[in-house]
Order: C-alpha cells, then sequence, then structure tokens
C-alpha cells in the first residue's frame, strides 16, 4: 500500500474532491427557485404593501439587488423598490420565516405571506403559514436571533 493512503489527511482531501461542494455551501442571502434567479418568485414586492396583494413582475422592469433578480409590474414600483430596498425585500431574505425561527432555511412561498408591522414574510406552505400567523410574534424574535447564522 501507498505511504500516502496510510495518512488520515489524504482522506480528507479525498473526500473534498469526491464529495459535492453544495454538503458544504452556504445558502444565498436571497432565496431563489432552482434554476432561477429571480426574487420573490418574480412578483412585485411593492405591490403587498400597496395593493395588499402580490403582482407579478414584468421583465422590462428588473433590477439586480443582492445576487437577485427583482421584477416589478411598473416603472414607479421599481423606483419605489430603488429607493428603499429594504423596506420591500422580504425578511430573511425571503426564505420561509417560521423555518427561520427554527433555525433552518425552506423556500418562501410569495403566495403565502404576511405584512406585519411594515415588513413582508413568506412561508413555506399552507399548513406552516397558519403555524407561523398563529404566533407570529415569538417567530420573529427567534428568527430575528438566527438570522443571518441559519445561512451558514
Amino acid at each position: 500500500m501507498k505511504h500516502y493512503l496510510r495518512n488520515p489527511a489524504w482522506l480528507l482531501v479525498l473526500a473534498v474532491m469526491v464529495l459535492p461542494s453544495a454538503v458544504w455551501a452556504k445558502d444565498d442571502p436571497i432565496y431563489t427557485a432552482r434554476f432561477s434567479s429571480a426574487a420573490a418568485g418574480g412578483y412585485d414586492v411593492t405591490t403587498y404593501f400597496t395593493q395588499d396583494q402580490p403582482s407579478k413582475g414584468e421583465k422590462s422592469w428588473k433590477t439586480e439587488y443582492m445576487g437577485a433578480d427583482w421584477y416589478f409590474a411598473s416603472q414607479e414600483n421599481l423606483d419605489k423598490f430603488l429607493s428603499d430596498p429594504e423596506k420591500y425585500a422580504p425578511q430573511y431574505g425571503g426564505y420561509c420565516a417560521w423555518a427561520v425561527a427554527q433555525g433552518n432555511v425552506a423556500s418562501g412561498d410569495p403566495l403565502l405571506w404576511t405584512l406585519h408591522e411594515g415588513k413582508l414574510y413568506l412561508n413555506y406552505n399552507k399548513k406552516i403559514n397558519k403555524r407561523w400567523r398563529a404566533d407570529k410574534e415569538r417567530f420573529i424574535v427567534e428568527a430575528d436571533e438566527n438570522w443571518p447564522a441559519v445561512l451558514d
């Protein structure tokens, strides 16, 4: 047997080369679906605040923010976002707010949302959204404590 195969350090090198790099990958700060760069599923995040419901954005009104593409229904909405992105962007990068409160990350569904104290929160599914709404004050405190460390 070769002498380098007996050295445990080589096993680590071999593991790094063989195991997928995703095992050690850090999650992006903004959630986008697989094979997409669109934040909030391509929905115009300003419309949650102005229409009390989401509207799909258009490719003609798009900007890049924090490594993701954000789409808007009008130039006016794009301008609103550009003037204060943190006001309109979903909390926790658009990841499921309940999952972040649990110390995890999960996809946020732009159709399962809550506005609370001027902030937008997304959830994974209807069951989680119901659980989130029942005790959102506590979950927000917990999620704030976990964010952004859950991305590591």
